[in-house]
């Protein structure tokens, strides 16, 4: 296909409904494959569906249509139902997927400029998202989630979260090769070494959304439920429910407010949310470990700097880069002292 124009017309052509004319918006926010709103006219009405492709590299792009209804039909977590799926497209398209439109706005464009209030409800919703989706689903090891036979099972099953934690980490690392932040590789090799003992070997592995972030909420303000959808499934993994609270609080909190008393608010009320859905003690074993959940998950945002500044003026990409950096140097000396 040469352009999205003739692919996204290939896809209404083989699997959409009736329509007149169609339009279409790709949709950002940092996901690998390509994304578009679309709205179809029909006979005087206007509806619309997104529709996604899978990327050029990735084998696992079918697990996330797969886990929309798998979860859906076990949890309370807001997602998009799936319209259409094909794997193997008769025409000349990646695999793709349709879903519904899901109303809302992309958090990421709205959290910060949102009130205290707002942002503290907020939060409380994405802890219930999440200790949902932790108390109801587990597996029987540690890994990357693909499909057999129309069956969720776990790639390179692994008995020991410790181990896998540090191998996917250390890839983390090693995708800084060649990039701004290259210099950092050794500290950053280091760093885990000497903390990695606080990471527990084995417990319940739960479905971990191993891209939580604002970028994939949809909000929806003047809702009881203010989030309308929970997206971008694709990078789901079994692993250390712990692991991916901490995740959240970074990408939600602690690498985007830096006012202390305002943090811990929001902490407060992510983890209240939390307890609601499953127990949880933000002792010890908790506090031991986040540190180094959050280096890990800093250091993956890291890989990615290069291409998602990429056209950026200088100025922005500056400042960015010397926020990243600090995250690192605050980050690395919470794990260097600990």
């Amino acid at each position: 296909m040469s352009t999205s124009a003739d692919a996204i017309e290939a896809v209404l052509e083989e699997s959409g409904p009736e329509y007149e004319t169609f339009s279409f918006q790709e949709l950002t926010g940092g996901t690998r494959a390509a994304v578009y709103r679309v709205t179809l006219q029909y006979e005087g009405t206007e509806y619309e569906v997104v529709v996604k492709f899978a990327p050029e590299t990735g084998s696992t792009f079918a697990v996330e249509p797969f886990l929309h209804e798998f979860i859906a039909e076990r949890t309370e977590v807001p997602l998009p139902g799936i319209l259409v799926f094909k794997e193997d497209p008769e025409r000349d398209v990646p695999p793709y997927f349709v879903t519904e439109r899901m109303h809302g706005t992309n958090l990421d464009e709205r959290f910060e400029r949102l009130a205290l209030d707002q942002r503290s409800d907020l939060m409380k919703e994405v802890g219930q998202i999440l200790g949902n989706l932790h108390s109801t689903i587990a597996f029987e090891g540690y890994g990357r989630l693909a499909l057999r036979d129309g069956r969720l099972f776990v790639r390179d099953l692994s008995s020991d979260w410790r181990e896998y934690f540090a191998d996917l980490t250390r890839g983390h690392i090693d995708w800084l090769a060649g990039t701004t932040f290259e210099d950092l590789q050794d500290t950053a090799r280091e760093r885990l070494t000497a903390r990695l003992s606080t990471v527990p070997r084995q417990d319940v592995p739960r479905l971990v959304h191993d891209d939580f972030r604002p970028g994939n909420l949809l909000f929806e303000p003047g809702e009881d439920s203010a989030i309308s959808a929970v997206l971008d499934w694709e990078q789901t993994l079994a692993g250390d429910p712990m692991y991916n609270l901490a995740q959240v609080e970074f990408l939600f909190i602690d690498s985007v407010f830096r006012d202390r008393e305002e943090c811990e608010q929001l902490r407060e009320c992510l983890y209240d949310g939390y307890r609601s859905e499953r127990e949880f003690d933000p002792g010890e074993r908790y506090a031991g470990t986040k540190p180094l959940y959050q280096f890990s998950t800093l250091l993956w945002r890291m890989g990615g700097f290069d291409d998602l500044y990429d056209g950026e003026g200088s100025l922005a990409r500056s400042r960015a880069e010397a926020y990243y950096r600090r995250q690192f140097d605050d980050l690395a000396a919470a794990l260097d002292g600990a």
